[in-house]
């Protein structure tokens, strides 16, 4: 799931209306539904492709962006599958059966954001060391 801000937001657009109207969907388009139906205060906003496409989510508003919220949620689930960073499946797992499945996610979030940030701010790839830190200082609390 690469490409630019619209491509990627028509597919998380394109799925869920293939969802809603019964359509077949690929094993990617069912997990952008899942996170979709996971999020019921999207939906509206989902539903109107205009305002999906072209929302703009400055952080100074104080808005958060549901692309990146829903993207973050496909992330965390794609490298606790697949374990990597090694390590994450088992914190996740953790974390999953102490908190539930959303709440533990968006827990990570804010270790997964500040990587990401310092990643930014520094122009270097994200440190996968400190973001597994993070995550495991939150599974072991």
């Amino acid at each position: 799931m690469y490409g630019n801000r619209d491509q990627i937001r028509t597919q998380f657009v394109d799925a869920w209306h293939k969802a809603q109207a019964g359509e077949t969907l690929t094993d990617l388009e069912q997990q952008l539904v899942d996170v979709i139906s996971e999020h019921p205060e999207y939906h509206e906003f989902i539903k109107d492709r205009e305002t999906a496409l072209t929302g703009e989510f400055p952080p100074e508003l104080g808005t958060s962006n549901p692309f990146l919220h829903m993207a973050m949620h496909l992330s965390l689930r794609d490298q606790a599958r697949t374990d990597r960073p090694a390590g994450i499946q088992a914190a996740h797992a953790s974390l999953c059966a102490r908190f539930g499945v959303m709440d533990a996610e968006h827990r990570m979030m804010e270790c997964l954001g500040q990587a990401l940030w310092e990643a930014q701010r520094n122009n270097t790839p994200p440190d996968q060391n400190a973001y597994l830190e993070c995550i495991q200082r939150l599974a072991a609390r």
